[in-house]
């Protein structure tokens, strides 16, 4: 049954399913030798879309020297047959790498029969390559290592003797590789400026070689791009260190003034701002070192993982007198990453002893405030008691006016009536009534009052 050609498709569907055929491993028969090249294409390469815009075009100049057609601009993988070489093209989140192999069989033929030295390195693919568009990599290559595939007769198992003379050095590190071959390197750079490795093929199968060399070569350019996080860590340190000696002295001044002097004063506000003013700064900062650093360690860190997996892919076996990759990078690399966590570690801890110090200052702040603020409502409250004390000699003040005014009033109707006849004393009667409107208009102030309340 064929699947109904009207089906539609996720639009993502086919280039997902592509994406796990995108980088096959070479495939290499022995004797070979490979010349590998990572170029980091900017510093500061945290978008994946620059940095393939960039790699693109170094790769677009190579092609054009050669007169092949570059890939397309969503290209990731590239692999062409030149003729007297082979180039296959990677391109990843920050860098590229370039893997070409010569197509010379003679001389590696050659070099199996006579014997392989440190000058077998030089016989390798880069003869062919413009040496013009190797010089305009200067500044960007993070990685470029060699390495010989070679069968089984050449040398025999653990033979660290003969390696020791291909190397030329007193640090030597191999192992067995899946039960079926040899890695042997020493993890310098030498003076061409290339590392080397030498894997020995004792009977791989069809596609093993090629697995191998990918993955030693993965190893290699996953340990530099991871050790690019330690110089950001070791910058780092003192950075921290200025900010948490800051941090003691601004901890310690708060401890000696504290919230309320001796006295039993309040401390004074505007001291107190300023401190939280600059444990703001310091926080800023922080924030500022942590921001640029987070990518470089978290890149690190996915590095140092792929290191170990690919190590883990190889199942290692350990040759008597000789330490193996494994043993290596837990030496030498492990250490580098145990610094970067190390920083990111302090980094949190520091952040949070700096938000914990800021709440206990905003705390103290937010307590003498309160102080003050009730010192504020106990002088408003005194107020309010001399105003009720005034406002009742008033209210008496007030009572004996209008007593007053009303006994005018009173007298002027009793003469009034007395100038028209009526028998009666004026000044009698309002002597008489002025107890009353007394009484009466303070019963009247009490009532409005009350209906006020």
């Amino acid at each position: 049954m064929t699947i109904n050609s009207t089906l539609v498709n996720h639009p993502l569907r086919i280039p997902l399913a592509a994406e796990v055929h995108s980088r096959p491993s070479l495939l290499l028969q022995s004797p070979e030798m490979l010349t590998h090249i990572a170029v980091f294409a900017r510093s500061d390469a945290k978008i994946a879309g620059d940095n393939t815009q960039t790699q693109l075009m170094i790769l677009a100049d190579f092609c054009q020297y050669f007169g092949v057609a570059c890939p397309g601009v969503e290209a990731k993988y590239f692999f062409h047959d030149f003729g007297q070489f082979r180039l296959k093209w990677e391109c990843h989140t920050e860098f590229a790498t370039y893997s070409f192999l010569d197509n010379d069989g003679g001389s590696l033929h050659a070099a199996c029969k006579s014997g392989f030295d440190a000058d077998g390195f030089e016989k390798n693919a880069l003869r062919y390559v413009p040496q013009q568009w190797l010089s305009a990599l200067s500044g960007r290559v993070m990685v470029a290592a060699h390495v010989a595939l070679f069968p089984a007769q050449l040398y025999g198992r653990g033979d660290a003797a003969s390696m020791r003379g291909v190397f030329d050095g007193a640090l030597l590190v191999g192992s067995e590789v899946i039960s079926r071959g040899e890695v042997w390197t020493d993890f310098l750079i030498k003076a061409d400026g290339f590392g080397r490795f030498v894997v020995k093929d004792f009977g791989f199968l069809e596609q093993q070689p090629g697995r191998i060399v990918q993955r030693i070569l993965e190893i290699e350019t996953y340990r530099m791009m991871a050790l690019l996080g330690l110089p950001q860590a070791q910058a780092a340190v003192p950075v921290l260190n200025s900010i948490e000696s800051e941090l003691v002295k601004l901890t310690s001044d708060m401890v000696l003034k504290g919230g309320i002097d001796g006295l039993g004063e309040l401390s004074d506000t505007d001291a107190e701002q300023d401190v939280l003013r600059q444990i703001i700064a310091l926080a800023a900062r922080l924030e500022k070192l942590a921001l640029e650093n987070s990518y470089r360690f978290s890149a690190s860190k996915a590095y140092f993982s792929l290191v170990s997996a690919r190590i883990e892919e190889l199942r290692e076996i350990r040759i008597e007198g000789i330490p193996t990759i494994a043993e290596f990078m837990d030496r030498r690399l492990a250490p580098a990453m145990q610094t970067c966590e190390s920083v990111v570690r302090r980094q949190e801890a520091l952040a949070a002893r700096i938000a914990h110090t800021n709440d206990l200052l905003r705390t103290r702040v937010g307590i003498v405030q309160e102080q003050q603020n009730r010192r504020i409502l106990q002088s408003l409250n005194l107020r309010a008691a001399q105003q009720l004390r005034l406002q009742q000699a008033v209210e008496g003040l007030s009572v004996a006016a209008i007593s007053y005014y009303l006994a005018g009033l009173v007298l002027y109707v009793g003469k009034g009536l007395k100038a028209i006849g009526v028998p009666l004393n004026p000044e009698l009667v309002t002597g008489l009534l002025i107890p009353a409107i007394a009484v009466g208009v303070w019963l009247n102030l009490r009532r409005m009052h009350k209906n006020l309340k």
